[in-house]
């Protein structure tokens, strides 16, 4: 009997050592890579680092014996930096994943550096649709949601509504330019006209000029292709001058949870637009959101949620692979469906896009809002089929 235990255990031990084995290192090392201190703080940034962290507990914080380290780090809206700094874990501290990044160029940057060096990234933050697109990647995965998903359901929705002059205020660099042009796509195809559209710095602090002319167009609405510190203080100022009172209409393009917080619902009330996520949907969304606000101090954003489920997922594929190769792990993300708080049963196209649902959603009254954060009506489900651009349409050259 005494040799028949010794022998399991050395056959569970060299199991274990197997499993270890299969590992590149003794450490599956994830880089969050975010804006920490800039106008995407609020809707990535720490928030990000604790929604990866949350994921990583839900495995022991180790997977198959191997511990998960997250580290992060910012970008500073910098392509440069963001590149700099993916090239530098990767080479020296030996990062297996890239996760977060939001602001396109950084994005795209970084999809450049883990595509030559076989690393994986996962995006829950940039919306330029070319990263799953010309420039996608066989280790770039694009979460959450990109520019189609967002400008086109909310233009449908507006157009659809009879409001079909637009003028656009846009932030000038590429997720802006990105978002400007899908939403104008969208307008043009439904028989809409384009008013004008006016360019702004990433960051940018007064919106008066730009404003004034959106004014001056006369056009029915008057959309914001930018996100985070910028769409905030647009809208602010739009509402000090009067723009909603005179009849036309504000559309953010991109906006989250954490935007109308800081607007507040008096300046906020009825606007439109895109999510994939809402934290008080059922009864999953609720309880993992009351311990992200636990940790935060406030509800997640929609980018947020989506670093969680891509790194729930990430780690998933590791655990089913029995390795953290790169090859084998991106296969095996990509015959798995996505299930989590999230999403349900979402795959994982040719070209990376995940394929999820969106939501259309409208920002409730002062009236309305019955609780802390009670913020958001549901006003449709988009499918993901028609939420996003057909992986064969993209452009994406691994698309067969």
């Amino acid at each position: 009997m005494r040799t028949l235990l010794l022998a399991g255990a050395a056959l569970a031990a060299l199991a274990s050592g197997t499993a270890q084995a299969q590992m590149s290192d003794n450490v599956i090392k994830i880089g969050m890579l975010s804006d920490r201190s800039g106008i995407y703080a609020d809707i990535n940034g720490e928030g990000s680092a604790i929604a990866a962290r949350m994921a990583a507990e839900e495995f022991g914080n180790a997977v198959n014996g191997t511990k998960i380290e997250i580290i992060v780090g910012d970008h500073q809206n910098k392509a440069d930096i963001a590149a700099n700094l993916a090239r530098q874990w990767i080479d020296t501290e030996k990062v297996d994943v890239v996760g977060d990044v939001p602001n396109s160029a950084a994005a795209l940057a970084v999809q450049a550096i883990t595509r030559d060096k076989k690393r994986l990234f996962l995006m829950s933050g940039p919306g330029s649709t070319d990263l799953t697109g010309k420039e996608c990647s066989p280790y770039g995965f694009q979460w959450t949601w990109d520019n189609h998903s967002v400008a086109s359901a909310t233009a449908r929705a507006l157009v659809e509504q009879g409001r079909k002059s637009w003028f656009f205020i846009t932030a000038d660099y590429a997720f802006g330019h990105s978002l400007e042009a899908e939403a104008v796509n969208t307008v043009k195809q439904l028989g809409g006209t384009i008013k004008g559209s006016v360019r702004h710095p990433l960051g940018a602090s007064d919106f008066s000029s730009y404003l004034l002319q959106a004014q001056a167009s006369g056009a029915e609405v008057v959309a914001f292709a930018n996100a985070g510190g910028d769409t905030i203080n647009a809208v602010k100022q739009a509402a000090e001058f009067g723009i909603p009172q005179g009849g036309q209409t504000l559309a953010g393009l991109l906006l989250n949870v954490n935007d109308i917080h800081a607007l507040g619902l008096e300046t906020a009330q009825s606007l439109m637009f895109a999510n994939s996520f809402y934290w008080d949907m059922t009864d999953e969304t609720r309880a993992w959101s009351k311990k992200f606000e636990e940790r935060t101090g406030r509800k997640p954003s929609m980018n947020q949620a989506g670093v969680y489920s891509a790194v729930r997922h990430y780690l998933k594929a590791v655990k089913e692979a029995g390795t953290d190769d790169t090859d084998k792990v991106a296969a095996k993300m990509r015959s798995m469906p996505i299930t989590d708080m999230m999403m349900k049963d979402a795959k994982i196209a040719a070209n990376g896009r995940i394929l999820n649902d969106m939501y259309l959603a409208q920002v409730k009254t002062p009236a309305e809002s019955k609780y802390a954060w009670d913020y958001f009506k549901i006003v449709k489900t988009v499918p993901a089929a028609q939420a996003y651009i057909d992986p064969k349409a993209s452009g994406c050259p691994l698309v067969k």
